[in-house]
């Protein structure tokens, strides 16, 4: 469920446009008009407002924006800007082939479902003139390269529905992979988190831990490591439980000495309209805190105004 707070009747995308240009104007930029109306705005309205500002003013916003904001709130807006798969071949294509974050990169290809990931290379190749898979041959190895190929490639079904015996088969088939071995046949493993839905591998899940007395997660940090086993832990905890695997990855990000910015913006901006509220209450069951008032103890100013806009009432 989504945390954007949208106004019942929202201004047109040409009053925000106005808006936007006039808070532009004089000497520095008034960022709390741009945060008031952006952070309250969905995708589908801010591309209107996109369209509105170039027809009116020959101008780019988000190079505009670009130039009058700075440093941790230019990049969180900027992101947010985007459509839910534009953002997402931006972050990769930057994460494959600038950064070479394949950490980032894994988390975005193993938690996306089948259809976004089949949008989203559309959208990586209209965008780059290079496809999502030419960039992930190119810029990862082994196993990892493995399982990232087949996971954006192969279809599968999204629906709730699972054949609870061919689970069962799935569980001891990666038990005879992996555990029961010298060594762990990786072929298996790519083969099945690759091919099979959510909500099988959720069930493969449930009966491994039935049957072997712990849950698959711990078998995958046994037996693989790297790259490799932060896709495999990420597909199996997005099936179970999308929501708590991202209040892990918040927490993390803001664990510790030092904030990881990038992983607080990347997580809250491509989570907001899809399941930010679930997050928020995944988070508070685990760590006995809202995320609002950890993202607020862990930021500053207009930056945290953004952020906390987009994380909506603190609950």
């Amino acid at each position: 469920m989504s945390t954007l707070n949208v106004p019942p009747i929202p201004p047109s995308p040409r009053d925000d446009a106005i808006q936007l240009y006039s808070a532009f104007k004089g000497f520095g930029c008034d960022t709390s008009i741009v945060i008031n109306i952006l952070a309250h705005r969905d995708a589908t309205q801010r591309a209107y407002i996109q369209q509105e500002y170039r027809t009116m003013y020959s101008g780019d916003l988000l190079k505009r924006l670009s130039s009058e904001l700075s440093g941790k709130l230019e990049t969180a807006v900027l992101l947010w800007m985007h459509d839910p798969a534009g953002r997402d071949a931006i972050i990769l294509k930057q994460s494959l082939t600038v950064a070479k974050n394949l950490e980032t990169a894994t988390e975005v290809i193993c938690s996306r479902t089948p259809s976004q990931l089949q949008y989203l290379r559309q959208i990586y190749h209209s965008k780059f003139g290079t496809y999502l898979e030419h960039d992930i041959e190119r810029n990862t190895s082994g196993d990892h390269k493995k399982i990232l190929l087949a996971y954006v490639s192969t279809p599968r079904h999204e629906g709730p529905e699972v054949n609870r015996e061919m689970a069962q088969k799935d569980a001891n088939v990666l038990y005879k992979a992996g555990e029961k071995k010298l060594g762990t046949d990786e072929k298996t493993f790519v083969q099945i988190f690759s091919e099979r839905s959510a909500a099988h591998l959720a069930a493969i899940n449930y009966f491994y831990r039935d049957i072997y007395g712990h849950s698959l997660k711990k078998a995958v940090k046994k037996e693989t490591s790297g790259n490799f086993a932060h896709a495999l832990l990420t597909m199996v905890q997005c099936a179970e439980n999308p929501a708590k695997y991202f209040a892990k990855v918040l927490h993390k990000a803001m664990k510790g000495l030092g904030t990881d910015d990038t992983k607080l913006i990347r997580v809250i901006v491509t989570r907001t309209e899809i399941d930010l509220h679930n997050i928020k209450a995944e988070y508070l069951k685990k760590y006995k805190k809202t995320l609002n008032d950890a993202v607020h103890s862990e930021t500053s100013g207009n930056y945290r105004a953004f952020l906390l806009s987009l994380l909506g009432p603190n609950q």
